[in-house]
């Protein structure tokens, strides 16, 4: 007799990773010691698709920048899985290039060398085999994810500056601060993005810095490098689990990579964009802040080396405050002596949850009884609409001539601190942060609340230009000008001296011509210039020409300017009145 036996084996294709159950079906004949018989193998039931690929890959954190120079950039973010890790990049429309990593993490840290200077770059970031967010700046500047490198050091480029402090509560507060700037700021956005410290409340972990940071600015992260300085809070988790969130999640300069005197750690650095030298100091490690550490020895040398215009320092616990406590003392008589021996410009700190702003400071490195009026430089507001911007005529680098001291603690919270303090100009419990927009010569500042309402500004001038005389068509005593003429005007450049009884010295042989613009026009120098004495004071002036269309004159003008620069660089002005005539005849140049 002849018996029939079904087996369910399981056959699979796996290429294909398809899982199939089969019937095998075998014969038996009556001797059952004989072996059975394979007949048939018959496919009965596709059962499962089982992918082979990788799991999926996403983005759990940034991406965000780090450490922009004129040619360099860091990009961070963390994946859910462990992946390789790369990055493409590209000016718009331009050529992409790209950089990997082989090694297989989920926190990703890529470096992008050999960048061009001040220049706006598309990037992607993924693996090796998958992009994950990117690509997506178009022509006309919409888009997420662009980074701008930063200029050659030295370069006078307008840069804009956005400062929060104790941003951390990662609530209503916070979101209210961040969109009220972005509302001030409109579509001109930051440069560089400035942390002061106490970044995610209450102890700086890992869980708290993905609220407080992460999540509440994801947008600027993309697209502003942040720099940090180290709060209070912060420490607590470098304490309590070391290394601690805070330098796993930053990388900052430790050997001068951004400019500067490497200072051989992270916790305190510098770095320059253009021709600003940022400084970030420790005030909440102990060791750092204490007389005769290293830091302070690193700070002067860094700033002997420092040749930008604008020196700008920050750190968490200000130096100048009633609500008292250790790290505020030592910051101010170990900190304050020697940014002001080199002419620092400003100096920002949060720890207090208020808004104070200091008058034009130097000198005042103890207790506020031993304030004397000789130490504030200036006591107005600061304000050119109000007392008058804030000025340092020397150069830069010009020791003494005065530094403000702002406190921004109110970027998440508000309330314990409003304290007098007589070396302050003006306090406030309000939610808010500040914008700085620095060009040339002069320093904007701009304290924002969480309802768009600039609630304070102040501005500092560096060497402002000499005043000097001149006097357009020094024959005309109404000095006439025909804003249509196509002619040259002659305007008469005025040597002066103090010992004559002029303002100041001016020697105008030390002129530089191929600086000089006239008028609103910017006109330049078209003629020789013709050295005489013009008005008979024994003083050497010069007779300069301009075309008069160039300088841009419009009927009903009553004054116009000329300014340049000497061979050495020292920037002058001279206004002269004048009187357009022939209006009706020739028509005004636009």
């Amino acid at each position: 007799m002849r018996h029939w036996r079904v087996v369910v084996p399981v056959c699979t294709g796996s290429r294909q990773a398809i899982i199939i159950i089969c019937l095998r079906v075998f014969s038996q004949g009556q001797d059952n010691n004989k072996k059975m018989k394979s007949i048939q193998t018959i496919p009965l039931l596709v059962l499962l698709f089982v992918p082979l690929l990788s799991p999926a890959q996403s983005v759990v954190r940034g991406p965000y920048l780090q450490m922009p120079t004129p040619n360099s950039i860091i990009i961070k973010w963390r994946t859910d899985i462990a992946t390789d890790s790369a990055v493409g990049y590209s000016v718009i429309d331009g050529v992409p290039s790209s950089v990997s990593s082989i090694a297989s993490t989920t926190e990703h840290e890529v470096t992008l060398n050999g960048l061009t200077p001040d220049t706006l770059y598309n990037y992607t970031i993924g693996s090796t085999s998958q992009m994950l967010a990117g690509g997506d700046l178009s022509a006309n500047g919409d888009g997420e994810h662009f980074f701008t490198t930063a200029p050659l050091t030295g370069t006078d480029k307008e840069t804009r500056v956005w400062i929060i402090g104790d941003s951390g509560t990662a609530d209503a507060n916070a979101a209210a601060v961040r969109d009220a700037y972005k509302f001030v700021a409109g579509a001109r956005g930051a440069d560089i993005w400035l942390m002061l410290g106490d970044n995610a409340y209450a102890d700086g972990t890992d869980i708290e810095y993905q609220a407080a940071v992460f999540d509440m600015y994801p947008q600027m992260l993309r697209q502003v490098p942040l720099w940090s300085a180290l709060g209070n809070h912060d420490l607590d988790d470098m304490i309590a689990n070391p290394p601690g969130a805070y330098p796993q999640i930053f990388s900052f300069p430790e050997v001068g990579e951004s400019g500067g005197v490497g200072s051989g750690t992270e916790s305190y650095y510098s770095f320059d964009y253009g021709n600003i030298h940022f400084i970030s100091l420790d005030s909440s490690s102990d060791a750092n802040r204490a007389a005769g550490s290293d830091m302070w020895s690193w700070l002067e040398s860094d700033l002997i080396a420092n040749t930008q215009d604008w020196t700008i320092a920050f750190w968490h616990h200000p130096p100048y405050t009633l609500f008292y406590g250790l790290a505020m003392r030592e910051m101010r008589e170990n900190a304050l002596p020697l940014l002001e021996l080199y002419g620092a410009d400003l100096v920002l700190a949060g720890h207090n949850h208020s808004y104070k702003r200091s008058f034009l400071m130097n000198g005042h490195y103890g207790d506020p009884v031993l304030l004397t009026p000789a130490m504030i430089l200036d006591g107005g507001d600061g304000n050119e609409y109000g007392d008058g911007t804030y000025v340092k005529p020397g150069p830069a680098g010009t020791a003494h001539e005065g530094t403000v001291y702002v406190v921004v603690g109110t970027s998440g919270k508000i309330g314990n601190d409003l304290y007098g303090h007589p070396a302050i100009y003006t306090q406030m419990d309000v939610l808010g942060s500040m914008m700085l927009d620095i060009s040339g010569n002069r320093l904007d500042a701009a304290f924002i609340d969480s309802t768009g309402v600039v609630q304070d500004e102040f501005t500092i001038i560096k060497s402002p230009p000499a005043v000097i005389d001149i006097d357009v068509d020094p024959w005309s005593e109404a000095n006439l000008v025909r804003p249509a003429s196509d002619n040259f005007i002659p305007v008469a450049i005025l040597g002066m001296s103090i010992a004559a009884g002029d303002a100041i010295d001016f020697d105008t042989s030390q002129i530089d011509f191929t600086t000089l613009k006239f008028g609103v026009g910017e006109a330049a120098m078209l003629t020789v210039p013709w050295v005489l004495d013009v008005d008979g004071d024994s003083e050497t002036d010069v007779l300069a020409g301009f075309r008069t269309q160039d300088a841009g004159f419009l009927c009903g003008d009553t004054e116009v300017s000329l300014v340049g620069e000497t061979f050495t660089g020292d920037a002058f002005v001279g206004m002269s009145t004048i009187e357009t005539i022939d209006c009706e005849s020739q028509g005004c140049h636009p």
